[in-house]
């Protein structure tokens, strides 16, 4: 589970989502109570939001800078519950961590989760007779139950669970991110383990779905100088296990596509140009009343941005006010989509 969803405000995200230090702050203002958000630079990645930029800068840009709001999902909020369940199965005896108890825990889970996000009781307001959510929870009870036929929890003891990591490279770019299980082997072998509570990609999508899990290898590489055995994605939804084993110049390679990454995030934080990416996935995107490709205006970008002039001489500007290399008014970020 990826949850480290670096400043995205009021989003869960695949399994769910935490604040992100060092991508916003909050400041009071003069006005007692009143808290207001000011935007800053991104100053590390996730594997989320890595994945986020490679999808479409623009959503980069409004998750991470911006921080607009998302409605929470059934599938996702259902995918943090499942989670959590999972946690906090390994907190009994192995003899006792049997499917009946995996199911035991759900209710008092789920309401641990209104509790602490409040946001997604408004996915069931339509339900007054509850039944909605009764086949909602009922599908949650059938994705713990199928875990058992995969993996055998009496017989596993997590060395860590919902292990949060970051890691500095050399360059200074931060690694960060949550893991959902890490297994030490007597040997001292590692294991990282992520719970997946939708279906296995097809075969040549399945690189996409190991870039999360080198993502993590490398971080624990850096901060403990080893290469995990195995790396280990479990499908809830299909029943499928998808694992694959690293050697170091998997993880170089992803190091230098980070690099790369975060130089073209660097960029585009400092000149506002954000560009959408037009894909089949824009249909789930929460943000379509504020993107060119749908005829929305991006929100006046939040952050001083480093224009370029025609004789190659950088001045700093503002989005609001700045003139685009181009010598158009760059009035919004409109100019960059």
């Amino acid at each position: 589970m990826e949850t480290s969803a670096e400043g995205v405000a009021g989003t869960v995200g695949d399994e769910g989502a935490v604040a992100e230090p060092g991508a916003e702050a909050a400041v009071e203002t003069g006005t007692v109570g009143v808290v207001e958000r000011v935007a800053i630079a991104p100053a590390s990645l996730s594997p989320s939001r890595a994945s986020d930029f490679m999808q479409c800068p623009l959503l980069y840009r409004f998750r991470v800078i911006d921080r607009l709001p998302e409605r929470p999902s059934e599938a996702a909020t259902r995918g943090t519950l499942v989670h959590s369940v999972l946690e906090r199965l390994f907190d009994a005896p192995a003899a006792e961590r049997t499917a009946p108890r995996a199911k035991s825990l759900i209710p008092g889970q789920w309401d641990r989760l209104r509790e602490t996000r409040p946001e997604v009781v408004e996915l069931f307001a339509d339900d007054p007779e509850g039944e909605r959510l009764a086949r909602w929870l009922g599908e949650a009870e059938r994705l713990v139950e199928r875990w058992f036929s995969l993996e055998d929890p009496t017989r596993l003891e997590p060395a860590e669970r919902e292990m949060f990591v970051e890691a500095e490279l050399d360059s200074g770019l931060k690694l960060r991110g949550i893991i959902d299980r890490v297994d030490v082997a007597p040997t001292g072998d590692v294991r990282i383990v992520d719970y997946k509570t939708g279906k296995a990609p097809r075969p040549e999508y399945a690189e996409g779905a190991l870039f999360q899990m080198k993502f993590y290898a490398l971080v624990v590489w850096r901060l403990k100088r080893v290469v995990p055995r195995r790396l280990q994605l479990v499908y809830l939804g299909s029943g499928d296990v998808l694992t694959y084993d690293p050697v170091l110049a998997d993880l170089e390679r992803v190091e230098r596509k980070l690099l790369a990454l975060w130089e073209a995030i660097r960029l585009a934080t400092e000149t506002g140009e954000w560009l959408p990416r037009p894909t089949k996935l824009c249909g789930w995107c929460d943000h379509q009343s504020v993107c060119p490709e749908f005829g929305g205006t991006p929100p006046p970008y939040p952050l001083p941005v480093r224009m370029r002039m025609p004789d190659g001489v950088s001045a700093e500007g503002t989005a609001t006010h700045g003139v685009s290399a181009e010598g158009t008014a760059a009035d919004g970020d409109s100019s960059a989509g």
